[in-house]
Formats: structure tokens, sequence, C-alpha cells
């Protein structure tokens, strides 16, 4: 069976704060070759490109005041590109046998934005403590794997169901798994803000979290940061994935809700879908989108897969 894939994200400064410290990143990974000289008829430093081999989604959402939380999501997305880029092995096909090397590569890359951050702190201190969450999709159809620190989410939705695929790293999340706070006391919590894991920050640490599943047509995928789920439920999230409307009217629509109700942060979304031949053809056919990619044949869906739980520094 094969498929489509829709996919776009957008960023918005929101109703109260005057910069928006938050960053976004939709990006293809190709092979590329760049010729030096040939006989054949193509320009001397020409480079070509092969087909996408893989997806990488990421959304982060900076802190620390004075331009340094703009600057720490900013600097976050810039290490993560030159990782990618320039340390890590590529993986263009589904190979358990390397998966752990794989899912070892994402955590190094968010150390890596770590030492980034902190070396850039240490060289201005006026940007001491500035930190920013990551959230990052890495996807080789159908596998989706996703490095994340912080507060912001990746969901998954899938036959009218929506499900958090990654867990928030702060205090009242912690009080939560501890059952000393319930989950709709956490919503209002003091602590629902207060980050125990970022990028960057006061410690020298970060702990990744990591997980595994595997998609299938007709999913969606999100990605926000907590200027949006601080205004919009779960249930909303899940309506706008389940209608007809494309990414972009999607993520749209999500700004527009979460600013109708006061817009008390800023907010970023990417909404990925993943459609069937038909489906395809329908959103084409209603409006021209961009982010429309071709995906490989896919196999039936797995149990979705969590490593054990990362226990909070100290």
């Amino acid at each position: 069976m094969s498929g489509s894939m829709d996919v776009f994200g957008t960023t918005d400064v929101g109703r109260k704060r005057e910069q928006n410290e938050d960053q976004f990143l939709i990006a293809d990974l190709t092979k590329s070759m760049k010729i030096h000289q040939t006989s054949l008829g193509l320009d001397h430093q020409t480079r070509l490109f092969g087909n996408s081999q893989g997806k990488v989604l990421a959304v982060a959402d900076g802190m620390g005041g004075q331009a340094a939380g703009e600057r720490a999501s900013g600097a976050a997305i810039d290490a993560i590109v030159a990782y990618l880029l320039d340390t890590m092995r590529w993986f263009y096909q589904l190979d358990d046998d390397c998966e752990d090397d794989l899912l070892d590569g994402l955590k190094a890359a968010m150390v890596h934005c770590q030492e980034r951050l902190h070396a850039e702190a240490e060289a201005m201190p006026r940007r001491h403590g500035m930190g920013t969450t990551m959230t990052l999709a890495y996807l080789i159809w159908p596998r989706l794997y996703i490095v994340h620190v912080g507060d912001s989410r990746c969901y998954l939705c899938r036959g009218g169901h929506i499900e958090q695929l990654t867990n928030d790293h702060t205090l009242a999340e912690k009080f939560v798994e501890a059952g000393t706070l319930s989950e709709d006391a956490a919503r209002t919590s003091r602590w629902r803000h207060v980050l125990w894991n970022v990028i960057g920050g006061e410690s020298n640490d970060v702990s990744p979290e990591v997980y595994r599943t595997d998609l299938e047509l007709g999913d969606a995928v999100l990605l926000c940061t907590d200027g949006l789920t601080a205004h919009v439920s779960d249930d909303e999230l899940r309506e706008s994935l389940v209608g007809g409307s494309s990414a972009q009217q999607a993520c749209e629509q999500l700004v527009q809700l979460a600013n109708s109700r006061g817009g008390s942060d800023n907010t970023t979304v990417i909404v990925a879908r993943f459609l069937e031949t038909a489906a395809s053809a329908e959103l084409v056919a209603a409006e021209s989108q961009p982010g429309d990619k071709s995906l490989e044949d896919t196999e039936p869906y797995l149990t979705p897969v969590t490593p054990p739980e990362i226990a909070p520094k100290a």
C-alpha cells in the first residue's frame, strides 16, 4: 500500500508576549552528490540530489528572558541541524540490528545541543541560564522515532483516538506519577511550568527520553509547544486532526483557537498527515499543498514501544 505525507508547521507570538521564543524545523533527509568534473552535460560543482530518505520534524520552546530564550531555541535547532549533517550516521532503511545505534545517536544530538548552549552562555554571561525544550521526530517510513526534553509534546492520532507519546518533564507531572497530585490538579498547579529537564538551563546534564512507534496510513502526528496545550484540550486537538482539513488548515485553526482564548504564550504547531492514495487525491483536488510527499510501502502496525522511565536529575 502506498500513500503520501501532507506536512505543515507554523509559529505565532501569541497575544501576551512581545517576542517569539519558539522555533520549528521540517526537513527531508536526502543523499546528494557534488560533481567536480565530468564529461556529461553538467556544470562543474553541480550538486545532484536523490529522493527523500527520511523526515525530521522538531519544535523548541526557549526560555531565559532578554532575548536569551529566542537565542536558546534557535541555537538548539542550529545545533541539531549541524549534528545531523556532520556527525550522526543516517539510517535510510529499517534495520532492527542498528536501532540501538540510531536511538543513541538521537540522544547524543541532544547532548550536543546542551554543550552548545552552555558554551555560548559561558562566552556571553548575560545569556547564563538560557534553555529550551526540544521535541524531535525522525521518520523512516513507517517507523517514527522521537527524542524529547522538556514539556513540548508529540501526539499520535489514529482511528479517531489521540495519544500523547511524550511525557512532560515538569514537577507537576512528577507529582502525578508519584500519586501526590491528581491530573486535574496538575493542569492548574504552579508546578506545571517548572521543568526538571531542559537543554541548557542551570544544570550541566540533560536526560533525553526516546520513543518508538510504527505509523499507518490514515495516522496524523502533531508536535507542539505548551503555548498550544495551555489553551487547547486533547479532545480539541483530536477534532482538528480527524476532519478532512489539510495539515496547513489544522495548524492555522489550532493557533487561532489558542489565541482566541488568550494566547498567553508563543504557539508552535507541526501537523503531519499520512494519507492513503484516494484521500491524497481528494486533498490535492481541494487545494494544492506543497507539503505533500510520497511514502514508501508500509508494513502492518506494531505496538508502540517506550524505554524505561528516566529518573529526574537530582
